[in-house]
């Protein structure tokens, strides 16, 4: 059992070398799978933090797991997915055979597929506004082609939390947090 455990493990972690494909098209930017699950992660706990009555715990598990299947399927942005099709039921079957917990992965992924429980909505929302914040970032710093896709990207949002958030990233500059530590503060100490 240990050993399917480490090799499961082996596996979630090549996430960091596969690199999110949509980039490409925004001629700029960069980002592994296993860097946007933690971005999705962090909102997922910012969002539960705003909806009473989300369960956290499930909420973080969806978040963390959402892309696995990501590790034997790659991840295909919109116009590969016009082309080509995978198999994520199959890499997801196949991945977690034999896991103590493998059942537990496959349930967060239906719920998360199905989206009809909060938490698959959070997590939905999550995933949308870890690539919002990505796309504002980008924007800030001169890429016009992000500022495009920010209107398709906030569409799919479900949750008011989610949509609250999403004008609240639109309307901050990717740099606010640290300007104030490093401009502000030495503005006050002159």
């Amino acid at each position: 059992m240990m050993a399917r455990l480490a090799e499961f493990l082996f596996e979630a972690a090549l996430l960091k070398r596969i690199q999110r494909t949509g980039y490409q098209f925004l001629g700029t930017g960069h980002e592994s799978v296993a860097e946007h699950t933690f971005v999705v992660a962090m909102v997922g706990w910012a969002l539960a933090q705003l909806t009473p009555g989300a369960n956290l715990s499930r909420l973080l598990a969806m978040c963390l797991v959402h892309d696995l299947p990501e590790s034997r399927i790659g991840d295909l942005n919109q116009v590969q997915k016009q082309y080509v099709t995978a198999d994520p039921k199959k890499a997801l079957d196949h991945l977690t055979r034999d896991l103590p917990f493998g059942e537990e992965i496959r349930s967060l992924l239906d719920e998360f597929n199905a989206c009809e429980t909060v938490e698959a909505r959070l997590a939905h929302d999550a995933d949308q506004l870890a690539f919002l914040l990505d796309l504002k970032s980008l924007a800030d710093t001169g890429c016009r082609a992000a500022s495009r896709w920010r209107d398709p990207v906030t569409a799919r949002l479900e949750t008011a939390a989610g949509i609250k958030l999403s004008q609240s990233i639109t309307e901050t500059a990717w740099d606010t947090w640290w300007s104030k530590i490093v401009i502000d503060s030495n503005e006050i100490k002159q």
